[in-house]
This record gives C-alpha cells, sequence and structure tokens, in this order.
C-alpha cells in the first residue's frame, strides 16, 4: 500500500517558488495560504528553500486535469509529490489525457504507457488484464490496496487520473505484486461549481450516459459535495454477449479550516456482462463475431459497494496527520463454457469445458501516518512514521467439468445441465498487520536522500472441500521486511536524476513462500523552460524469486506454478509534452529483456521440465506508442493520431508459442458544435487489425476496430 513521499519542489526563481507554494498549497475551502507565501517571498533564503515541502493535503486533485502532462503524483490518499524528483519511473494519464482517447476501460487507459502490455487475453472479458515490465501489477485505488476486490473492472470514469509506478515498492505499498503499482484516484468534490453531462453511442450498440457535478453547499464554503453516475447498454463484439453497467459515487468533503479536512465517498458498481467468447480454435484465424460457448452458461454479474474516508490534520507545527478508511463488499458471478482445442486436432469437432465460480467478499483496510517536517541550517527533513491494517474474507464455490463437444463448422448450442456439482468450495481469510518509516532528507537543494523500511504481519487461513483432493483446513502467519533507499540528484531547475534500490513482497497464499522482488533503477528526468513537458528516462533489473505462473494440465485444469526465479532488465522512455498550445504529444518506448533464471514446469503434476532460459510470459522485447493531439488554429476543431507497437511476446513461460508483432493506429476528432458542447468521434484499432494475443487451449484476439459518437456538454 503506497504512503505519502516527500515531494520536493523544483522552482524556477525565488518569486515562481513563492508562487508554487501559493498554488499548491490551496485547501479545499479555496484560500490559498497567502500570509505564508508572502512571508516566504521576503527573504532570499526562505524562498530558495522550500524544498522539501509535502504539497497541503487539501490541494486539488483537480489540478493537472487540463494538460497531458501532470507535475504532481497523488499517492498515500491525496498527497502530491513532484514527479520530476519522485526516484522511480513513473506516468499519470489525466483526465484530459483519458477524454482526448474517450478511454472506456482500464486497459484502454494503460495502452498508452511505457513498459505496461494490456489486453493480453482479447475477450476474456472477467477482469482488467495488464502487465508492467514482464511481471503482474497491484491496484491500488486513493493509496489503498484493492486487495480481493481486485478482479473487479475498473469504472475509468469514477477517476481523475490513472497513476503508473514501474516496479513494485512494498515499503510505500505494502504487499505487491513485482512489476508495478496502478493507483486509481477517486474523483473528489471541490468548492467550486462544475459540472459534465455526456451520451455516448457507438460499435455493438453501444449506449452510454454520464453526469459528474459538483459544488460548495454552503456559504461559508466549509462544505462540498459531487455526484458521479454512469449508464451502459451495450454489446461485445462476439455473438451471444452483454456489456451493461451502472456506476453512481457521492462525495462529501469538510473542511472547516484551512488545516482541517475530511472526505466520506460512497459508491456503488453493478456489471451484467458476459466474461468470454469461449475462445477461437487453434487451426486458423476466425471471424471476431463467432461465438463457440453457450448463449445459456455465458453470464458474469458483479456488484460492489464501497465507503471511503479520509482525514487530514495540520497542527501547524511540522506535524501533518492522516488517516484512509475504506470498507468493500463485493458478489462476482460468473459462468462459461470455452474450447479445449489442440494443434495436431483432425475433425471438427472440439471438445469444450464448463467453468464457473460464485464469489462474496469483505474487505476493510485503513491506515494513520503521522509526518513531522524540520528545517535545519542547509538540511530539510521529512519523517513519516504509520500503521496500516487490511482484513478481508472470500466465499467462493467453482464449478469445472467436461462441456458438450461443438461442431465448429456448424455449430449448435445444447446448453448446460442446471444442476452443476462444485469441485472446489473454498473460504480465505486474510489480516495484515503494518508498521513503516520513510525519511527524507535534502542536502543544499540538490542532493535528496529517501529511505523506507516496512514490516508487515500476515495471517492466512483457508478451508474448504476439493471434490477431487477432500476436505482441507490450513492457516499460515507470514512476517516479511521490505526496504528502500534513493538519491536524487538536482541537476538543474531542468534536470535531475537519481538512483534507487525497492524490494516487495506479493501478497502471499497459505503455505507458499510470497514472491519477493528486488528492482536497481537508474533513471533521468527532463522538464524544459518554456513548455509544460516532462522528459523520462530509466534503466533497471528486475528481479523477483518464488516466481508463480498459470499452467494448463492435461485435465485442462489450469494450475498455479512456482516457477523459481526470473530476470528482467531493460530501458523504459516516455515523453509528455504540451509542445504548443495546439499540440500535444504522449509518446514512449521500451526494451524488456527478460529470463527464467531457475525453474521448472510440469503438465502432469508428476513429470517436471526446465524452463531455465526462457523468456517471460507476455514480454515483448520492443514495445512503442505515440499519440498527438492538434487544435486546428481558427476553428472548433481538434483531431488525434495515435499508434501502438507491440513486439512478439511468447504466450507461456513454456516458450511454446509465440505472438505476432503488430501495429494499431487509433484516431479522434472533435468539434465544439458551441460554448461547453463538443462532438467527439473516436475509433480505436482504425484498420481493424487482427492477430492472436493470447493462446493455450484456444486463440484470443485482440479487439477489434470500435468507433463511438459521444455529445458532452460542461459548465
Amino acid at each position: 500500500m503506497q504512503k505519502n513521499k516527500t515531494g520536493f519542489i523544483n522552482a524556477r526563481s525565488a518569486k515562481q517558488r513563492a508562487a508554487a507554494a501559493v498554488m499548491l498549497c490551496v485547501p479545499l475551502a479555496g484560500q490559498p495560504l497567502l500570509a505564508q507565501a508572502e512571508e516566504a517571498a521576503k527573504t532570499e533564503e526562505e524562498a530558495y528553500r522550500l524544498a522539501p515541502i509535502i504539497i497541503n493535503a487539501n490541494a486539488d486533485t483537480n489540478g493537472d486535469a487540463s494538460s497531458v502532462v501532470a507535475e504532481e503524483l497523488w499517492v498515500g490518499g491525496k498527497v502530491a509529490t513532484s514527479i520530476q524528483n519522485t526516484p522511480a519511473s513513473v506516468s499519470v494519464i489525466t483526465q484530459k489525457e483519458l477524454e482526448q482517447r474517450s478511454v472506456n476501460t482500464t486497459e484502454e487507459a494503460l495502452q498508452y504507457t511505457p513498459g505496461v502490455i494490456t489486453d493480453y487475453y482479447g475477450t476474456d472479458d472477467r477482469n482488467d488484464y495488464f502487465q508492467i515490465r514482464g511481471f503482474q501489477a497491484t491496484t491500488y485505488r486513493d493509496g489503498l490496496t484493492l486487495g480481493s476486490m481486485r478482479g473487479v473492472r475498473e469504472e475509468p470514469f469514477a477517476y481523475e487520473r490513472i497513476e503508473v509506478i514501474r516496479g513494485a515498492n512494498s515499503t510505500l505499498f505494502g504487499p505487491a505484486d513485482a512489476g508495478g503499482s496502478v493507483n486509481f484516484v477517486s474523483k473528489q468534490p471541490r468548492f467550486e461549481q462544475f459540472g459534465q453531462g455526456y451520451a455516448t453511442y457507438g460499435s455493438f450498440d453501444h449506449k452510454e450516459v454520464g453526469l459528474d457535478v459538483g459544488d460548495a453547499l454552503n456559504d461559508s464554503k466549509t462544505v462540498a459535495g459531487r455526484l458521479t453516475a454512469k449508464r451502459q447498454d451495450s454489446d461485445r463484439e462476439y455473438d451471444h454477449s452483454q456489456d451493461d453497467n451502472q456506476f453512481v459515487m457521492g462525495g462529501l468533503t469538510w473542511a472547516p479550516t484551512e488545516l482541517t479536512s475530511a472526505t466520506v465517498i460512497l459508491d456503488y458498481l453493478k456489471t451484467e456482462s458476459t466474461p468470454n467468447s469461449g475462445g477461437y480454435p487453434l487451426d486458423k484465424e476466425y471471424d471476431r463475431d463467432e461465438f463457440y460457448g453457450e448463449p445459456s452458461y455465458n453470464f458474469h454479474d458483479v456488484e460492489r459497494t464501497n465507503i471511503s474516508g479520509n482525514f487530514t490534520h495540520d497542527f501547524d507545527n511540522g506535524f501533518v496527520v492522516r488517516s484512509n478508511l475504506r470498507y468493500s463488499e463485493l458478489t462476482d458471478d460468473f459462468g462459461y463454457v470455452f474450447l479445449y482445442d489442440t494443434p495436431g486436432r483432425v475433425g471438427t469437432s472440439v471438445p469444450r469445458y464448463k467453468f464457473g465460480t460464485d464469489t462474496d467478499g469483505h474487505q476493510t483496510n485503513g491506515n494513520v501516518m503521522l509526518q513531522y517536517d524540520h528545517r535545519f541550517e542547509n538540511i530539510d527533513s521529512s519523517t513519516l512514521v504509520g500503521a496500516e491494517y487490511l482484513d478481508s474474507s472470500t466465499d467462493a464455490v467453482s464449478v469445472y467439468d467436461l462441456a458438450s463437444s461443438i461442431d465448429i463448422a456448424n455449430p449448435v448450442h445444447t446448453g448446460v445441465a442446471k444442476s452443476l456439482v462444485p469441485y472446489l468450495t473454498q473460504k480465505d481469510d486474510a489480516t495484515t498487520k503494518s508498521l513503516f518509516l520513510q525519511q527524507n532528507l535534502s542536502f543544499y537543494e540538490r542532493f535528496i536522500l529517501t529511505g523506507g523500511v516496512r514490516r508487515d504481519f500476515m495471517d492466512l487461513s483457508t478451508k474448504g472441500v476439493n471434490l477431487y483432493t477432500g476436505a482441507f483446513d490450513e492457516d499460515d502467519d507470514i512476517s516479511k521486511t521490505s526496504y528502500r533507499a534513493a538519491l536524487t540528484y538536482i541537476v538543474s531547475d531542468e534536470v535531475s536524476t537519481y538512483v534507487s534500490m525497492v524490494e516487495s513482497v506479493s501478497p502471499p497464499e497459505v503455505g507458499v513462500d510470497p514472491e519477493t522482488g528486488k528492482q536497481y533503477e537508474l533513471g533521468v528526468k527532463y522538464s524544459p523552460m518554456g513548455m509544460k513537458a516532462l522528459f523520462s528516462a530509466a534503466v533497471y533489473e528486475l528481479n523477483q524469486d518464488n516466481v508463480s505462473t498459470a499452467v494448463v494440465q492435461d485435465s485442462g485444469i489450469i494450475e498455479q506454478q512456482t516457477v523459481g526465479e526470473s530476470r528482467a532488465r531493460g530501458l523504459d522512455l516516455e515523453a509528455k509534452a504540451e509542445v504548443t498550445e495546439n499540440v500535444s504529444v504522449v509518446g514512449g518506448y521500451s526494451y524488456l529483456d527478460s529470463e527464467v533464471t531457475r525453474g521448472s514446469l510440469s503438465d502432469d503434476g508428476v513429470t517436471t521440465y526446465s524452463i531455465k532460459g526462457n523468456r517471460l510470459a507476455t514480454a515483448p522485447k520492443h514495445s512503442a506508442s505515440l499519440w498527438t493531439y492538434y487544435n486546428v488554429p481558427g476553428t472548433d476543431v481538434s483531431v488525434g493520431l495515435g499508434a501502438r507497437y507491440i513486439g512478439s511476446y511468447y504466450y507461456s513461460t513454456k516458450n511454446d508459442g509465440e505472438s505476432d508483432d503488430a501495429t494499431l493506429y487509433d484516431a479522434a476528432l472533435n468539434y465544439k458544435l458551441y460554448k461547453g458542447t463538443d462532438l467527439a468521434l473516436n475509433v480505436s484499432n482504425l484498420f481493424d487489425e487482427q492477430h492472436v494475443v493470447g493462446s493455450g487451449t484456444s486463440d484470443y484476439y485482440n479487439p477489434g476496430r470500435e468507433i463511438t459518437a459521444k455529445v458532452s456538454y460542461n459548465w
């Protein structure tokens, strides 16, 4: 779980630094700390010694919404830090970028982020699928782990921005996957009147309406409210499909003074969709609209309710206390029939299996943090100590069995028996208690030393009945310590460099050693004067031990197996820039050299074989993307064009199947109908490129061309 980090504001002159302090310390009540800024500007010493500054927790999380270039990173629950001087490889997808590309899923949001590979299961739409630097990534909302809620497809309309940190950091986040972290930042109430309403129609009979409104609720502007809602009615690109959802979120913020604020947010998500097309046969390329599952047994119903709260109080003497808390309830039920094809099949009859799971989950997690900032003669210090708690429970009942075969030359749907015998009934409980400490020291405004340590105490239990192996009742206690160290050198007002070492501990399972990771990284960031832009480069080596991977057994069951050790080395480049008043650019390139350094697998549960030297699954050596957006001068027209290149990669760590490299194009056209009203046309996969993105017992293709038209009104 990510905690707040010291932010070092690198202003370009004494006056600019004072102004930055004013703008970045605006509380939710809307009253800037002018007295403090004016006092800071009185002396050259104070004006030049505003680092480190932890931005006021009441600052407006919407501050970067009007640009594709974010300057702040919102982590640990509404605590902003300077991206340029953060010793990590970071990307932020802002609200402006989300709107330019008309993003409708998390996978779409991350498509232009270097080091990230998305949507590698194509028409398997049960989850948001993405990897960072060749490894799994952990998801968070406002700095609190989604944990047992992570399987839900998140609704991008609920968020101000999406933040990506490449390379996990368990000292900040707690138990986390090695690849990195994706943090969704919720839309917060604001002390000003604003609103947006929109309607969308598009491919696959996609119909959607949304509303986002807010304002101060009293004359003294100490209470603000916000309501965000969306309803979608749609099909997917294959026959017998559905993609409907409803989302509503309401929030209240109370800020009685500039030093104190509290926010409560309640949100509800309901989806009624289909999880899968059933896959496609392995012998040749098929049309995406083909369906080889069973219409009567192809459902995915999700309901999730969250209530979240955060509280901040600045004692105005260097001490600040922050606390975040969230309670979640989830029901997640799905069932589908899928192909079990083989490369050497003879004839047109293909076996199928049915698979489904009903899940009920509950989760409570929260933290409390105390921060102390102090200024010595030539050293600025920021110390953060905190405690965190997570309690989650999940009840799941799963069915898995043979279904009737299907003739792919003449498909006939025969249905599925209503009475299915569960092969697995399981109840999992997990409790994590954590203590953490982070220290930031700034020396002479040139060197920033960051260190962190965290201890996680994890209590796990699982019990239930497996149809094949019998009853089980197990528990485990795991304690892990993770460390972080980084040194940042501010070369100039435009350039900063850093070197870092971070460790990660993945969320464990009973009886299995948790995956552990260690990453070394060297990076540089450049923010030129006279342009709102940020260019970054990072080279890294990421090692993970006790890696597990999904292996399809001869029986058809997909089993998680421990691989051993894996390593990824690579380079990530990113450019985000408002080149001119009319042109913005988002681009990136990644080189990834991955390898299994120790490990073996088994296809039958008995015989093992070595995979040492194999590449990681879904880890292309080369990937790149470029998105440009142009406001045509003197007109009401804007156009966007994007390209995404994904190099070839292996479908599994067995390295027995490899994808083709591919380039896909996206386009956008926006026309201002009149003041505040826009018509936006967006096309993803412009030329309808089709290729296999995942393959096992069947093939899965990348999403096809999709066109949407959106009319929106903003005030």
